[in-house]
This record gives C-alpha cells, sequence and structure tokens, in this order.
C-alpha cells in the first residue's frame, strides 16, 4: 500500500501549497504566524487524504514546515524553488517508505478502488497547471514584465493554465502528437502579432514567449508522464491506459 500512501501525501502537498495556500502566506512566510498557518494546513490535508493521524503524519508536516523556513530565507528564484519542490517530493517518498501502511489503516482504506486514481489523476492536473504556473513565473521574473504590459490582464496566465491543462489531458489520453499542433497553433499566433514591432524589440519579445513556452510545456509534459506512469503501477480497473 505504500503507492495509495503516497498518493494521497501528494494530494495532500498539493492541496496545501496550491490550493489553500494564500498569496499572502506565500508573501509573509518568513513569519512565524503565517508559517505555523501553512503547517497546520498541511498538517490537515495529510489527514484528511490519508484519513489517518498517524505520527508519521506529524513528521511530514514538522518536515515541510523546515522546508519552507528554510526557502523562505533564500532569494526566490527558480533553482531554489525547483530545489524546495524536489525536497518536498522525497520527503513524501521517504515517509510513504517508512510507513507504507497509513492508507491500509486509515479511515479510507475499505474506500473503491478507484479512489487513488481519482486522487492522483485530480492532484496531477493541480500540479502541472497551478504549480507549474508559479514555476514558469519565478523563472520569467528576471526578464522583467515589460513584454507582457500590453497583454490582457492575467491573460499571460491564463494561456499558461490552459496549455499546461490541454498538455496533461493529451498525454493521459495517448494523444501525445496533439501536443504539436498546439505548439504550430501558438507559433501562427505569435507570428501574426509581431509585425508592427521593430527588429529588436520583436527578438525580445519572441525570445521571452519562447522560453516560457518551452518551460510551461517541459513542465506539463514531465508532469504528465509522471502521472501516467504512477497510474500504471496501481491495480488495473479494466479500463485501458496509454503506456508511458
Amino acid at each position: 500500500m505504500m503507492l495509495e500512501t503516497l498518493i494521497a501525501l501528494f494530494a495532500a502537498h498539493v492541496l496545501a501549497d496550491y490550493v489553500f495556500q494564500t498569496g499572502n502566506m506565500v508573501a509573509q512566510k518568513d513569519k512565524f504566524l503565517y508559517l505555523t498557518l501553512h503547517g497546520l494546513i498541511v498538517l490537515a490535508t495529510a489527514i484528511v487524504a490519508t484519513g489517518s493521524i498517524a505520527a508519521p503524519i506529524f513528521v511530514l508536516a514538522a518536515l515541510h514546515l523546515v522546508t519552507d523556513a528554510i526557502k523562505s530565507r533564500i532569494e526566490e528564484s527558480i533553482a531554489p524553488h525547483l530545489v524546495d519542490q524536489l525536497v518536498h517530493l522525497i520527503t513524501l517518498i521517504a515517509i510513504s517508505a517508512y510507513a507504507p501502511d497509513i492508507w491500509k489503516t486509515g479511515m479510507w482504506a475499505a474506500a473503491p478502488a478507484y479512489v487513488p486514481h481519482i486522487l492522483l489523476l485530480v492532484s496531477g492536473a493541480i500540479y502541472a497547471t497551478r504549480a507549474g504556473g508559479f514555476a514558469v513565473g519565478i523563472l520569467m521574473a528576471p526578464y522583467g514584465p515589460e513584454f507582457s504590459k500590453d497583454s490582457l490582464p492575467g491573460g499571460g496566465k491564463m494561456i499558461g493554465l490552459l496549455e499546461r491543462g490541454l498538455i496533461y489531458v493529451l498525454v493521459l489520453a495517448g494523444l501525445p502528437i496533439g501536443i504539436g499542433f498546439l505548439v504550430a497553433a501558438k507559433s501562427v499566433l505569435r507570428f501574426e502579432t509581431a509585425g508592427d514591432k521593430d527588429l529588436a524589440e520583436n527578438r525580445k519579445r519572441s525570445e521571452y514567449v519562447i522560453i516560457g513556452t518551452l518551460a510551461s510545456f517541459g513542465w506539463a509534459i514531465l508532469v504528465s508522464l509522471a502521472i501516467l506512469f504512477l497510474l500504471a503501477q496501481l491495480p488495473a480497473l479494466g479500463i485501458a491506459l496509454p503506456k508511458p
């Protein structure tokens, strides 16, 4: 049952960091009150997702707090952000390996066999879209906001969410060829809107779009493949899944 435990803990992590954590909490995480509040949310989501109040759940929440406390004292950039996420994921794996029966002994043990599948699919979708948005935003922040100042308010974020969501669906549906059409469509639209800019400005804007697009697509593809791999390890439900 280690895999079911890992999936439940991953779902809790995604909910705590990308659904229930507000922008103000992220900005104020260097303050004890906000850090503690986030820790309580991590603990609550882990308890609900696993249906257990086992001691390793509390250890997980404590490790999450320590990791976030360290990161809050480091200047925000893409490298610390990725390391932070990697440490969280390693912690989830370690806790699942140490206490693999958390799911089996929790209150959801008698739940239908498809529940872990749903948890994984939903948390994977959030991680591909919302978590990817934060990662790409941090990556692009040093290049400045001037290249998106003429866009619709929030337009870039919405496009990113939609493209990562579409990639997630296409990969899980076994239709990765559709990603090529997505790239082509975005390239055509970019070309059509580039004509009224001077050469230097257009080159900078194009590089900005290309970097952001590749990062967004890359994140979504990697997360989708990881979710597809984990789905293949779960007990079969009699539904054919594409090979990862």
